[in-house]
């Protein structure tokens, strides 16, 4: 079995994620110890260096660090109720990489406090093959000095690791908003790409397009971000109205084109509602305002 060192670390869970992560310690150099339900997917770690551990308190009792990714909180919550694991979870620092809610961020917090654990809550913004490269971003919340401790293992895993607080559910509250920031992206990329092969140009040309475009969108999303944090839309170069009315176009086109609506009409919608809320004038962010209320 291996001992702990400050070299040594465990990874919990070896999807495509946790497996780059176990790649990325590996080829820093780092002892590492994997664990996963479905021991195969261990196989191509085994053959790089890794140990296989063969039961999740093995893996606990391998490493001080542990590195936690799997599909969700849930999970993670699942497999330290297995017998024999909160037992051996006193002085170690769970790092959960997995994804989850800031509420779920908090309660494992928690409930690694009550057992003697340290727990950071962090949120990997990059895909696997961007692991361990400059590339990828990890952000980080929970105890400072727990974090400061780890840092050299972790900067192991990305060239941007970023703390970005004490409170525990911070990271996951920063990962929440990324992921709707890129649902709205995905979606829209798709139906821009659905205009463009309906009417026969290539996809591909417009990933181009917006390859070309992504400084603007860019300073754009920043510019957004520092309106909305001062509750200031007045001066802007595009309106809502004049947005609201491109958007109404939008839901024509696809009517016209006999594609789907569901994107463009959704998002007309809104800015008919800021629209007959008076705020008009003002600029695409000040459709937060109406965004606010739940109803």
């Amino acid at each position: 079995m291996n001992t702990m060192t400050s070299k040594s670390v465990t990874v919990i869970g070896l999807g495509a994620m946790g497996s780059a992560l176990a790649n990325a310690m590996l080829a820093k150099q780092f002892k590492v110890t994997v664990w996963n339900r479905n021991k195969s997917k261990a196989a191509s770690l085994a053959a790089k260096g890794a140990f296989v551990a063969e039961s999740i308190t093995d893996a606990i009792k391998a490493s001080q660090l542990l590195l936690v990714c799997v599909s969700d909180y849930k999970a993670t919550i699942k497999i330290f109720a297995e017998a024999g694991v909160k037992e051996l979870l006193a002085g170690r620092t769970i790092v959960q990489l997995s994804t989850g809610t800031p509420k779920e961020a908090r309660e494992l917090d928690a409930w690694a406090k009550q057992n003697g654990a340290n727990c950071l809550n962090g949120d990997i913004l990059a895909w696997p093959r961007q692991i361990g490269t400059n590339e990828a971003t990890i952000t980080i919340s929970g105890d400072n000095e727990i974090f400061s401790q780890h840092v050299t293992e972790l900067q192991g895993l990305a060239g941007n690791i970023n703390f970005v607080g004490e409170e525990p559910g911070t990271s996951a509250v920063l990962f929440s908003a990324v992921m709707a920031y890129l649902a709205g992206n995905w979606i829209g990329f798709c139906h821009g790409a659905l205009i463009c092969e309906n009417e026969g140009f290539r996809p591909d040309a417009f990933g181009e397009l917006i390859h070309n475009i992504s400084p603007i969108l860019a300073t754009e999303s920043k510019h957004m971000g520092q309106v909305i944090q001062n509750n200031k839309f007045t001066d802007p170069e595009s309106t809502i109205n004049t947005t609201g009315l491109d958007l109404h176009l939008l839901v024509q086109q696809a009517e016209e084109a006999g594609i789907s609506k569901e994107l463009p009409q959704f998002a007309a919608n809104i800015f008919q509602r800021a629209i007959d809320a008076g705020f008009g004038q003002e600029e695409h962010a000040a459709i937060i305002k109406v965004m606010r209320s739940a109803s």
